[in-house]
């Protein structure tokens, strides 16, 4: 987005409209920090906004202020429609195509509403889009969340709301600040919003100490009972099946993280969560240093991302992916085999 675009949407934002706000499916928490950041923000301008999820969103997230008043399509598609039949503005966020909205898309490509993307995945659709702000370098899309606010001249109306939204954003998004992280502007960013009135400790132990006895046993069993390790290949793999989901009573946001535990083994450089849906297998992809997470994602499971954390699908059993993902990275064994120093 340019500086003639920038204020052109600047001046279209100061008048009052329908405003929507979504984000992709099964959303995170840079999904739904972002979401919530703007929400608060518009509601300041005398907009009237909506926000929209394509389904539920985590227990450890429902914490953030009015996040109860967003409409679930899945739910509520009538009601979610509508708001996007009404919308004058559609803000997108932290997803860089309209397919990763899954239901929701046909009404989002049927909405004669300006579409504004703001969003850090890779190779985004702009042909879909009306203005973009995108940038693949940044931490999170909360950060350019913020940084849109920035942009348009709205910062001064980043208040408390907005800070705790866009700070759950950047702190899930980078694992507490432990990747995807390496510039110093995200830390002015973090310190700006503390000054804001986050408490970063509170919303730490909101979202990190939050944990259901179940998924803490999830976690355990799927580390202890599950988790393969391919010495030669420096990679872990997790299969969860669907029943053994069930016999820990799992809950959207339950296998959030669990991807991240085997990156902790000195030797291991790519780790893999599969989890099984009613319809696929869910991937879930993590690495260290250079190794490319997203081109394994998109070369062979329907998906996508960044360099070190991607995802895809597979829609085959859940032993056939396996077999598959390990007929596959025979191939990236040299570059698999480096040392983080």
């Amino acid at each position: 987005m340019n500086q003639t675009e920038l204020n052109r949407l600047s001046g279209l934002l100061l008048s009052p409209a329908n405003i929507v706000v979504t984000s992709h499916y099964n959303p995170d928490g840079d999904a739904v920090g972002s979401a919530m950041a703007v929400y608060h923000l518009m509601k300041q301008l005398n907009h009237q906004v909506t926000v929209i999820f394509p389904n539920s969103f985590p227990d450890f997230l429902k914490w953030i202020q009015e996040s109860e008043n967003a409409l679930l399509f899945g739910n509520q598609p009538k009601e979610s429609v509508k708001a996007l039949e009404m919308a004058h503005f559609v803000f997108c966020l932290d997803y860089n195509s309209p397919d990763r909205t899954g239901k929701m898309e046909e009404a989002l490509r049927k909405s004669t509403a300006m579409k504004i993307l703001i969003d850090h995945h890779p190779n985004p659709a702009t042909d879909f889009f009306h203005f973009v702000h995108h940038d693949i370098s940044a931490s999170s899309t909360a950060e350019l969340v913020y940084d849109f606010f920035s942009l348009t001249g709205l910062h001064h109306l980043v208040n408390k709301p907005v800070a705790e939204s866009l700070y759950t954003g950047i702190i899930t998004d980078t694992g507490s600040l432990s990747f995807n992280c390496n510039k110093s502007s995200t830390y002015r960013i973090v310190a700006d919003l503390i000054d804001k009135g986050t408490d970063a400790e509170l919303l730490h132990r909101l979202i990190y100490d939050n944990f259901s006895e179940s998924r803490m046993r999830l976690l355990g069993y799927a580390v202890f009972k599950k988790m393969e390790i391919l010495p030669h290949l420096h990679t872990a793999i997790i299969p969860l099946t669907l029943k053994e989901l069930g016999e820990f009573d799992f809950q959207q946001g339950d296998t959030e993280g669990i991807v991240n535990y085997p990156l902790s083994v000195k030797s291991v450089n790519f780790s893999v969560l599969l989890t099984q849906r009613s319809d696929r297998i869910r991937l879930s992809f993590r690495s260290k240093g250079d190794f490319p997470a997203n081109e394994i994602a998109a070369k062979y499971f329907v998906g996508g991302g960044h360099r070190n954390a991607a995802g895809g699908d597979s829609f085959v059993s859940m032993e056939e992916t396996i077999a598959r993902l390990k007929e596959i990275l025979p191939d990236y064994e040299e570059q698999l085999d480096f040392t983080i120093s």
